[in-house]
């Protein structure tokens, strides 16, 4: 989504800065006024999101209050909150691609989708490398939404709202840590978190042909 929203505002044309500032602004915003801002939108009785689904037939969700849709609600109020830094940098990729290589594609008659395939793609190889790496610690370190949206003010060990569907590794470091004073096993905890990281980021590397040669 944030290639192709990049590739959609990588142009020069009037007024395409307002558009990248608009779609840049939730990822300056705070993540808690973010998620209070959710929070009533997902609001079962009177949220906007409910509201809209019954205007297109569709039942109404009981979004964080549910087991089965609590975490996906977070997951997809994450996804937009931080889409518009994804695509800045995937935008700086795509104008580190030197345009010549895009008109000897076209003169040997490459449409636009083999140029995607045989050029944007294999020389976004890093940048990609540099997102799935970084979206990946941000959400094992999820937390703040997490708190406000379905943990806050809740006296148990594990606290992640409905049955703790959205409970995080953060959310149970920082009970052990901070509320119960199990210091070694939140430490053990983040022992585990940087090396489950560590794993992820060489399987991404040696996946991922990140070696970009123009």
């Amino acid at each position: 989504t944030s290639l192709a929203l990049a590739a959609l505002i990588n142009r020069s044309i009037r007024g395409i800065y307002m558009f990248r500032a608009l779609f840049y602004m939730p990822v300056v915003s705070s993540f808690v006024s973010v998620s209070l801002i959710w929070l009533w939108m997902y609001e079962p009785q009177f949220g906007l999101l409910n509201d809209m689904f019954e205007l297109l037939g569709l039942p109404r969700l009981k979004w964080l209050r549910d087991v089965d849709t609590s975490m996906m609600s977070i997951i997809i109020m994450s996804v937009w909150k931080n889409m518009g830094l994804n695509m800045v940098i995937y935008l700086a990729g795509l104008q580190g691609i030197p345009p010549h290589l895009y008109e000897a594609a076209e003169i040997d008659g490459a449409g636009r989708l083999a140029q995607f395939r045989r050029i944007t793609m294999p020389l976004l190889a890093p940048t990609t490398f540099f997102v799935v790496i970084v979206y990946f610690i941000g959400a094992l370190q999820m937390f703040v939404q997490v708190w406000v949206m379905t943990g806050a003010g809740t006296d148990s060990l594990h606290t992640g709202g409905p049955v703790d569907s959205t409970l995080t590794v953060v959310v149970l470091l920082y009970h052990n840590a901070f509320e119960y004073l199990k210091m070694g096993y939140a430490a053990a905890l983040s022992v585990v978190s940087f090396l489950i990281i560590a794993v992820i980021t060489i399987i991404n590397a040696r996946v991922l042909n990140y070696d970009a040669g123009y």
